[in-house]
């Protein structure tokens, strides 16, 4: 049990809507699809093992991760489920996946040989993951604007010491509704797995593409997995909704340290951006850049303070920053102050943080600090 009044900023973590989440795009996904939980940059900041665990336990079939150390960071967690490693990973590191039952994807010939060597001298076989690069320029065998790749996937997905589970590839601009470049995507990878099976014999188990965007705008685009981010987080990747009713899973706090008043012409902060332009009652709160708010949100900021919106004033500083609470005249040392979620009838979202820092809600939850406390709750009660 978290004791939230000893914490400097915290962020609260709603496992039942990350659950509701999950329930929902599971419902509404095609019949025949399974939801990946996408855990990687520690759950988009919301706690890997923590949202794993809740993943595992309502009946989530396959996670993903960026890398070999947030495999093995859940799997010291103790997640069982099948984890599919989404960036590259060294072939030195081949007998970990292999010990510990990870799936890597695959995205280079050189990096294949040398795993499948590995793999066939421990005698044991690792899963893998083609990943076609359908138009996303990123990891992946080229597979768009005449670029077929065909052979050389052949040859990889025949290497002994494999089994070669699941193709997938990455679209670009999904969360835009009917986009013609994610059509292209489309079309260039389910063109390539049909070709490559046809070619091949190979039946792959887990063919997938939608991310967020995809799995909101487009369901013919479900094939056999889906992989929402950002959705099971409660956010929308782009402005439709899809009849999709997610439910925001995070919520960032602070409280008050203290409150001065300042006559007009005080200087707030490094680099005296902000003077207070008459009397004003300061306050001062424990989350600067060093806990992820972002020194680009200074003067821009918005908070919630007992219900009310109030600015932030001055340069954003490492630890702290300042409020301009003149017009909630009831505010004290010590109370909560919201940075995302709601308070009374006012809600500020990641998007609205993500949009005056000119970035995105992704960002903003990646950069929550390990120093931010993660308090969970679940049913009702602080776990």
């Amino acid at each position: 049990m978290y004791d939230t009044t000893q914490m400097r900023t915290w962020a609260e973590v709603s496992l039942d809507n990350i659950e509701h989440n999950f329930r929902e795009l599971s419902e509404k996904v095609s019949g025949s699809s399974t939801v990946m939980g996408i855990v990687k940059a520690n759950g988009y900041g919301h706690g890997a093992v923590q949202i794993a665990s809740l993943l595992q336990r309502s009946g989530c079939r396959y996670l993903a991760v960026a890398s070999v150390d947030e495999a093995l960071q859940l799997r010291n967690g103790g997640i069982i489920l099948p984890i599919l490693i989404l960036g590259w990973t060294a072939p030195e590191e081949t007998e970990i996946l292999l010990d510990y039952d990870i799936t890597q994807a695959i995205s280079d010939l050189d990096t294949a040989l040398k795993m499948s060597e590995i793999a066939v001298r421990s005698g044991k076989k690792l899963k893998i993951h083609l990943k076609a690069d359908s138009g996303m320029g990123r990891l992946g065998f080229p597979c768009h604007d005449g670029e077929n790749p065909i052979e050389v996937m052949a040859r990889i997905a025949a290497l002994p010491g494999f089994d070669t589970e699941g193709i997938f590839t990455h679209f670009a601009v999904s969360e835009m509704v009917g986009d013609p470049y994610t059509e292209m995507q489309f079309q260039s990878f389910t063109a390539l797995v049909n070709r490559l099976e046809q070619q091949t014999g190979i039946h792959f188990r887990y063919r997938h593409c939608a991310n967020s965007g995809a799995v909101i705008n487009d369901r013919r685009m479900d094939l056999d997995m889906v992989r929402p981010g950002l959705a099971l987080y409660g956010l929308y990747p782009g402005k439709n909704d899809g009849g999709f009713r997610l439910l925001p899973a995070l919520s960032l706090k602070t409280r008050i340290y203290q409150i001065k008043d300042f006559a007009a012409g005080y200087s707030v902060s490094y680099g005296r951006t902000y003077r207070t332009p008459e009397p004003r009652r300061i306050a001062v709160i424990p989350v600067g850049y060093a806990d992820g708010l972002h020194r680009v949100l200074s003067n821009k900021l918005e908070v919630l303070v007992r219900g009310k919106r109030v600015k932030q004033c001055g340069n954003i500083c490492m630890d702290m920053c300042m409020l301009d609470v003149t017009d909630v005249a009831e505010a004290q040392m010590g109370d909560v102050v919201t940075l995302i979620g709601s308070d009374g009838s006012e809600t500020i979202s990641a998007d609205e943080l993500g949009d005056k820092a000119g970035t995105i809600s992704y960002e903003i939850f990646c950069s929550l600090s390990p120093r931010v406390q993660r308090v969970y709750t679940y049913q009702g009660r602080r776990l």
